[in-house]
């Protein structure tokens, strides 16, 4: 398995990956929205393939941290996506520290996401609560889902309140 980042001939297959991963089109719209965006980053948007099949996809862009009048870029993480038939292979974990990776090679100081903390937390997520990060989370997820990873440029000054983009406004609450 390889992982690299998306090329222009991948958006079909990662659409597919996506939709499948998720069981709708909604996330699939979202990483088309974010892709056509300004905080797109095309070496954190990464692919694992196999035998030329796409078998994963995670994305990374830029968030905004508000923290009173001080605004900070930092990252996010979403989604994150594997082919339902090859779930607990380890693809998943794999694309994410790819990323991680790459976003420390870029001095990115951290990256936050909302998911599963028992899933994310074996990765090195932290609760963004710890951090002084705040994020609005779906009514179905608990607190532990707002995570952080604090990458080798950290500056534990940089807190505040996750701003999405306006790409996340299309995805439903639960």
């Amino acid at each position: 398995m390889e992982i690299r980042p998306e090329r222009p001939d991948d958006t079909a297959a990662i659409r597919a990956v996506v939709t499948a991963a998720f069981g709708s089109p909604v996330e699939a719209r979202l990483v088309d929205d974010l892709r056509a965006s300004s905080v797109f980053i095309p070496e954190l948007s990464l692919v694992a393939e196999e035998d030329g099949r796409i078998l994963g996809h995670v994305m990374i862009t830029y968030v905004t941290l508000a923290d009173g009048a001080a605004q900070h870029r930092v990252l996010s993480l979403a989604p994150l996506a594997v082919d339902p038939e090859r779930h607990g292979g380890g693809i998943g974990s794999a694309l994410v520290r790819a990323a991680l990776a790459v976003c420390d090679e870029r001095h990115e100081p951290l990256v936050v996401l909302q998911g599963d903390p028992a899933y994310y937390g074996r990765l090195g997520f932290e609760p963004a609560s710890g951090h002084g990060i705040e994020m609005d989370l779906p009514s179905w997820a608990p607190p532990a889902a707002a995570q952080v990873y604090r990458l080798t440029r950290d500056d534990a000054s940089i807190r505040g309140r996750v701003v999405y983009p306006p790409a996340f406004d299309a995805v439903p609450e639960g």
